[in-house]
């Protein structure tokens, strides 16, 4: 398990790269459930997203010769920019499969397949067989543990903080959060949200 100084460690990390995203009070939101609520706007971030975060941390973490050999990732969007955008930043050589906003941070793109899931295939053949070191997009330790620093922003912020409510894709996000909360404020609830257009099968 992750433990409360990992995600310590990982916030000094990332804040070499990120946007500092103020809690936003939601005047029509909490009138609308009666609760003050608030929006933190990952959005803002360079990249678009909160992706920034794991990718950095997981790259910051890698040893000199993991850096060297490069990186691979699979993604179709935020991943993908987090991955290239800090892989620019520190100098490290990665390789994108399937993606269409990624070439402006200097990774190398390649696009294969008609849906992720061939995306991901062809980017563990590549980390087989030029030893890439693979940034998955959420089943990474390294990865929740940066996006893990979000809970510690939050919680600094606000911390009485009742409800916590995350989007889940892959699950990465949430853990993280969750992880790095419960170890703040064991009281916290969480809910994880899924867009209902997107709703995982």
């Amino acid at each position: 398990m992750l433990k409360l100084e990992d995600f310590k460690a990982a916030k000094k990390r990332v804040d070499e790269v990120i946007l500092p995203t103020h809690l936003i009070h939601s005047d029509a939101f909490s009138e609308e459930c009666g609760n003050d609520v608030y929006i933190k706007p990952e959005n803002l971030q360079k990249t678009g997203a909160f992706k920034i975060r794991g990718a950095y941390n997981k790259i910051m973490k890698l040893d000199d010769e993991a850096k060297k050999k490069g990186l691979i990732a699979s993604s179709a969007g935020n991943h993908a920019q987090g991955v290239a955008y800090a892989a620019k930043k520190l100098g490290v050589k990665a390789t994108i499969i399937k993606v269409d906003a990624t070439k402006a941070h200097g990774a190398d793109v390649v696009l294969y397949g008609e849906a992720y899931d061939e995306a991901y295939e062809k980017a563990v053949e590549l980390q087989k067989s030029e030893g890439y070191t693979f940034v998955h997009p959420f089943d990474d330790e390294d990865v929740m543990e940066g996006q893990g620093t979000i809970a510690l922003e939050i919680m600094e912020e606000l911390p009485d903080v009742d409800y916590i409510l995350v989007p889940i894709g892959g699950g990465g996000l949430i853990l993280g959060i969750v992880c790095a909360a419960k170890q703040m404020n064991p009281s916290v609830k969480f809910v994880g949200v899924e867009l209902e257009g997107a709703v995982s099968v």
